[in-house]
């Protein structure tokens, strides 16, 4: 079997930067585990898997160790291979999902715009161990559908975290989410998913489902300007709308190749 493989890096203006993913066409679904496989030899964050259906396609998403039920790095990465590498002739790419619902990805100008849902922080008891495994006094602390909100005091204390993954990986959630008010952006963040894979994550959309409800609420606006300030960094454009969320960014080929198996 030859399976088409793109490696794209979203949320970035050039390569090397961004949070790079794994593109695979397929002509049909084949075996969970060699899904899994797949995504495992790739060693990048997230692999998505595409098959067409009648009305786009169907999108699946697995970090090297799982499959997860939203991933938006890499949804912005399947549409930028349909538009810039295919030649999708629509402004818009719908994707049908087994755990998120429908997705759309749409040309905004230079931008790519995700249309995803809206996942609001809700208060919660404080997990135990979070703090020390962070190694910071949050502000606040907040609940999700998948993660926690972590608020801290500045950028610059976002940007000086040094998680301790092996205490971090113990703390009951798929991920952590920190986040601060920005120097020159609204605001920032990073993400760290060690159960999942994935200690940090350098661009992550599902987070700014999480993020962008919040700071919509605390700024007062809804159209936001973000960073995540990991290593490798991303710039995200954000707008809260009603239930839904936009979450645009650009992004660059890397890499085509064929998988054979």
């Amino acid at each position: 079997m030859k399976i088409p493989i793109y490696q794209v890096d979203a949320f970035a203006v050039d390569v090397f930067s961004g949070n790079p993913a794994a593109v695979c066409l397929l002509d049909s679904w084949i075996d969970d585990r060699r899904l899994q496989s797949i995504a495992a030899e790739n060693n990048l964050s997230e692999t998505a898997f595409l098959v067409k259906n009648n009305a786009g396609f169907d999108l699946r998403w697995f970090t090297p160790a799982t499959e997860v039920a939203l991933c938006g790095h890499a949804t912005l990465a399947s549409a930028f291979v349909l538009f810039a590498c295919l030649n999708w002739p629509e402004e818009t790419i719908r994707f049908r999902t087994r755990m998120s619902g429908e997705l759309a990805v749409s040309k905004r100008g230079e931008l790519l715009e995700m249309d995803f849902p809206s996942r609001p922080a809700h208060a919660i008891a404080h997990p135990v161990g979070l703090k020390e495994a962070l190694g910071v006094a949050p502000e606040e602390i907040l609940g999700s559908a998948e993660d926690l909100l972590v608020v801290l005091d500045s950028e610059t204390t976002v940007r000086e975290v040094r998680p301790d993954f092996g205490a971090l990986e113990r703390v009951a959630c798929r991920g952590v989410i920190i986040t601060a008010r920005g120097d020159r952006s609204d605001f920032v963040s990073r993400f760290f998913a060690p159960r999942v894979g994935i200690p940090e994550d350098p661009v992550t959309g599902s987070a700014h489902c999480v993020l962008i409800p919040y700071w919509a609420g605390v700024l007062g606006k809804n159209d936001l300007h973000a960073f995540q300030v990991s290593g490798r960094g991303g710039e995200v454009f954000c707008r809260l709308a009603g239930e839904r969320v936009k979450i645009s960014g650009k992004a660059s080929l890397y890499m085509e190749g064929v998988i054979m198996i």
